[in-house]
Order: C-alpha cells, then sequence, then structure tokens
C-alpha cells in the first residue's frame, strides 16, 4: 500500500521527533537513581565488585546508584529481572559467568540477546585449595595423585558454577579422576574442604585467601592467567602446564537489549573510570579483586570468548542441570 505525501511527511516528522527525543533523552541521562541487580546474595565477589563499581559510577555520573542483591536460581532470578526491565538506562546486571552459561545449561525464562555487554568491572581468579594437611605440593601434584586408585572427591557449588567448569577441565583435558560433590554454595564446599570432607575445590580468591594466609587451607594454583596481586607466591594452572584452565569469577555490567548506545557508552566509560581510580585499585587489589575497566568493545569481546571457551567445556562434559 502507497502512503499519500501527506501521511508520509506525518509518519516521518512523527519518527524523526521520537528519534530526537530518544537521543535528548540519552543526552539528558541519568535524572534519577540507577539500579544495579546482583544476583547473588551480599558479601561474595560478584557483589564486592557491583558496590566498588556502583560507588565509583554514583560519583561519575552524578546521582545516587543503588545496589538490589537478587540472589536465586543460580543467578537466574536477579537476571530475569533486568532481562525484563525497561531500556531506560536505570537498571542494569553485575553480571557473572552464569550470564554466559546458564541457557547452555538449564532452561531460563529469557533469551542470551535480551541482555547486551556493557562494561567489564573486574575479577576475583579461582584458587585451587586443598585441605592444610592434605599431602599434595601443588597442581599437578593433586592431579597426578587422582588418576590412582578410586580418585579424590572435587566439591562445586552447583551444576554451572565456576567450580564446576574447573573440575571439567581438569578431568576432561588433563585426565583427573575426580568425583563431583555438588554443593549450594561456595562457602559450603570451603567449608567441606576445611572439615576434611572432600579432597579440594576451586573458589574466588576474595573467599579462600585469607584461609590460605592464615594457614588453613593449602592453595594448589589460581587459574586465572596472572598471578593474584594479594598473594603473588601462588603459581598459574597455566605456568605449571594446565594452559586451557583460564577461568575467574568475573564481574560485568549487562544492560536491557534496546537500551540507547549513547546511554551504554555513558556507563562503560564511568565503570572504567571507577575501575582506574587508585583508591578503587588498591582496595580491590587488597581483597585478590583485580580490577579491569575498559571499553565496551573490549567487554563484548570477552563475553564472546567465554561463551565459546565455556560453551566447549559444557559439550565436553555433558553438564546439564540435575
Amino acid at each position: 500500500m502507497t502512503l499519500a505525501p501527506s501521511r508520509r511527511r506525518a509518519l516521518l516528522v512523527a519518527l524523526s521527533t521520537g528519534l530526537l527525543a530518544a537521543g535528548a533523552s540519552a543526552q539528558q541521562w541519568p535524572t534519577k537513581p540507577i539500579h544495579f541487580v546482583v544476583p547473588f546474595s551480599a558479601g561474595g565477589a560478584n557483589d564486592l565488585m557491583g558496590r566498588a563499581a556502583a560507588d565509583g559510577v554514583s560519583k561519575a555520573l552524578g546521582q545516587p546508584v543503588v545496589v538490589d542483591n537478587k540472589p536465586g536460581a543460580g543467578a537466574v532470578l536477579g537476571t530475569d529481572v533486568v532481562a525484563k526491565s525497561a531500556p531506560d538506562g536505570y537498571t542494569f546486571l553485575i553480571s557473572a559467568a552464569g550470564v554466559v552459561s546458564n541457557s547452555m545449561i538449564r532452561k531460563v525464562p529469557y533469551k542470551d540477546s535480551d541482555l547486551v555487554p556493557v562494561a567489564m568491572i573486574g575479577l576475583a581468579p579461582s584458587v585451587i585449595v586443598a585441605p592444610a594437611n592434605s599431602p599434595y605440593k601443588d597442581l599437578t601434584d593433586f592431579v597426578n595423585k587422582s588418576k590412582q586408585g578410586q580418585g579424590l572427591h572435587f566439591a562445586t557449588a552447583g551444576t554451572g558454577s565456576t567450580p564446576h567448569f574447573v573440575e571439567g577441565l581438569l578431568e576432561k583435558n588433563y585426565g583427573a579422576k575426580l568425583d563431583v560433590v555438588p554443593y549450594k554454595s561456595g562457602s559450603e564446599s570451603i567449608t567441606a574442604v576445611l572439615s576434611g570432607q572432600v579432597d579440594a575445590t576451586s573458589e574466588a580468591s576474595i573467599v579462600v585467601l585469607p584461609y590460605v594466609k592464615a594457614g588453613k587451607l593449602k592453595a594448589l594454583a589460581t587459574t586465572w592467567t596472572q598471578r593474584i596481586s594479594a598473594y603473588p607466591e601462588l603459581p598459574t594452572a597455566v605456568e605449571l602446564g594446565f594452559k586451557d584452565i583460564r577461568i575467574a569469577h568475573w564481574a560485568g555490567v549487562h544492560a536491557p537489549a534496546g537500551t540507547p548506545p549513547a546511554i551504554l557508552d555513558k556507563m562503560a566509560e564511568a565503570v572504567d573510570k571507577a575501575m582506574k581510580d587508585p583508591a578503587t585499585v588498591q582496595r580491590l587489589k587488597g581483597m585478590g579483586i583485580e580490577p579491569i575497566g575498559g571499553t565496551r568493545t573490549s567487554f563484548v569481546k570477552f563475553v564472546d570468548e567465554e561463551r565459546a571457551r565455556l560453551g566447549a567445556v559444557v559439550k565436553a562434559t555433558g553438564m546439564k542441570e540435575e
């Protein structure tokens, strides 16, 4: 159907007015408090990184940033809240690896395309730990001993958790013989290692380093590509010959799809500025967290690489929610 010239002009005017209004709104943003939804309980690595980013973003943008903890269902609950939020720049997700991997493992009430990457905040490298009195010298020794007899017990924080991916990589890529013992949280799995109920687990540096430094746990390796600033004497798994063990508890910012690009750019710049603030850097590194920041483009690249890498592990291990 061909529109009459007068109707075409009216439609073009309406479209132009809408685009101008959206552009003006993005330029003025933010004009009210912003919400960061953390899909985990307070006190964990994701929450602490999200709060550090919230403080810096609030200073950069001149508006309060409210942190809302909405834990549940392996981060699915909080993620779904943001995926279904209005794309107006006032609700963001403090994302983690589950944003990439959850849809590969379990049914989720949203599509991956409902969320878009905005900025990287930082990461807490995983540390593979064993009881303080364990006989394992390092990760190599642990893997070699696991191949003897019935194997060893490895605690995880549930299906699809970061420790589960570490276990899957050790087993499928390096022949470790590990029996997974799933717990509901990282704190429960750490308790199991401390009490000697299991032989090892992998958990965020911010969680395990106090135990390691106090002599209550033995660190076997860190699973990120660089040594931890707060514990540089611990070698990486890559240094020990496990080149595929590259995983961390990371936190980023995702937004509902359809959020104006100008707003996404402003948020990315604010997060990057926050992660380069000397006081923030010193505080996070002291806890075992590595601040990252960066551009929207660099975070999109990181998320795409995580999706491909974790997807390969899910496929190789047949990882599914029980």
